[in-house]
C-alpha cells in the first residue's frame, strides 16, 4: 500500500503543512517514527518477523513528500538486530532531513565510545530498547553502567517499546542515569484493560519528571482496528493532560510492519488529526516539540 490515491495525499499535506511553526519555517512536520529496510539485509537471529517486501528509503521519502511531512526519525527495526548499516547509510543521504534511533549491544557500545560519537555526528540522537518478547535488560550489569552515563553524555534518549505493565520497573534507571525517555505506541496498554492498565495509569504519572515524552502512534499495535482507535481515543486526552502537547510526539510507524494490508500513511495523518483537532496542539505535536527533542534546525 506504499501508492496511495493522489487526491487524497493532497488533501492530507495541506493540512499538515498548515502545522508549521513560524520560528521553524524550515519544517512543516517530523515524523518521529518509522522504518526503512530491504530484504536484502542480514536479519537478527532473535526476530518475530522478517519483511517479504522493501522498505527503502526513497519510498519512505515519497511519503513524506506526498503527505507534506518535512523530516522524519528513523527507528531500527527489530528484525535487523544490531546491524544499523542501512539506517546509517539513509541518514547520510539526507543528515539535514533525517535523524536516527539505532539499536546496540551494550557489551560492544560500552568497549567502544567512539563508535557512538561517530554515530552521534551521523545524525543518530538515541537508542532503541524493543523488549516485546524479550526479557527485562539487567541495567545494573557493569555494560549497562559503563553505557548509560555515555549515552547521558551524549544527550541521546531511549526509547522502550515494551507492554505497559512492563515500564514501572524499566524507566525508573535510566531517569536515575539522567535519560531522556521516548515511550512507544500510547504505551502499549493491555487491550482488554485499555486506559485502566495499571501499567498506563503509572505511565501518566511520568508526565511530571519533564524526562518522558510519548508517542501517539500505532494505536494497532495494541489493538487492532477499532479496539485500538477506541484506546487511542481515550488515552490521548489522558497524556495530554499528564504531558502537555511539549512531551506528545506523532508518528507514522510506516511501513506499518505486521499491519501494511490494513494501514497507510495517509490514515496515520487522518488519525492524529482526529486525536488533536486544535491547530496549535498539533503544531506542537508535530512541529516545535519533536524538532527540540531530535535536535532538527
Amino acid at each position: 500500500m506504499f501508492m496511495q490515491n493522489v487526491s487524497t495525499m493532497l488533501e492530507i499535506s495541506d493540512s499538515l503543512a498548515c502545522a508549521a511553526s513560524p520560528r521553524a519555517e524550515a519544517i512543516t512536520a517530523i515524523d518521529t517514527h518509522a522504518h526503512v529496510f530491504v530484504r536484502d539485509l542480514p536479519l537478527a537471529r532473535q526476530r518475530r518477523y522478517a519483511p517479504g517486501y522493501d522498505a527503502p528509503l526513497g519510498a519512505y521519502l515519497a511519503q513524506l513528500d506526498a503527505h507534506g511531512v518535512s523530516h522524519g526519525v528513523l527507528v531500527q527495526p527489530s528484525f535487523l538486530g544490531t546491524d544499523n548499516a542501512y539506517l546509517l547509510q539513509s541518514l547520510a543521504a539526507q543528515p539535514e532531513r533525517l535523524r536516527g534511533i539505532v539499536v546496540i549491544d551494550p557489551l560492544e557500545a560500552a568497549a567502544d565510545a567512539q563508535r557512538l560519537q561517530r554515530w552521534a555526528r551521523a545524525g543518530v540522537v538515541g537508542i532503541r530498547l524493543n523488549l516485546l518478547g524479550m526479557p527485562d535488560p539487567d541495567f545494573a550489569a557493569a555494560a549497562w553502567q559503563t553505557l548509560l552515563p555515555s549515552l547521558a553524555a551524549l544527550g541521546w534518549q531511549i526509547e522502550l517499546q515494551c507492554e505497559a505493565s512492563r515500564l514501572a520497573r524499566l524507566v525508573r534507571p535510566l531517569l536515575e542515569h539522567g535519560l531522556d525517555v521516548v515511550i512507544d505506541h500510547f504505551g502499549l496498554p493491555d487491550p482488554a484493560q485499555g486506559v485502566t492498565d495499571p501499567g498506563f495509569r503509572y505511565l501518566l504519572t511520568l508526565g511530571a519528571t519533564r524526562r518522558v515524552w510519548v508517542k501517539l502512534s500505532a494505536a494497532y499495535r495494541s489493538a487492532a482496528g477499532v479496539a485500538g482507535e477506541a484506546i487511542a481515543r481515550a488515552a490521548t486526552p489522558l497524556l495530554r493532560h499528564a504531558f502537555g502537547p511539549e512531551r506528545l510526539l506523532w508518528g507514522s510507524d510506516w511501513p506499518h510492519t505486521r499491519f501494511e494490508t490494513t494501514v497507510d500513511y495517509s490514515q496515520a495523518c487522518r488519525a492524529i488529526q482526529a486525536l488533536l483537532p486544535d491547530a496549535d496542539e498539533r503544531r506542537a505535536v508535530l512541529v516545535d516539540t519533536p524538532a527540540r527533542l531530535f535536535r532538527f534546525g
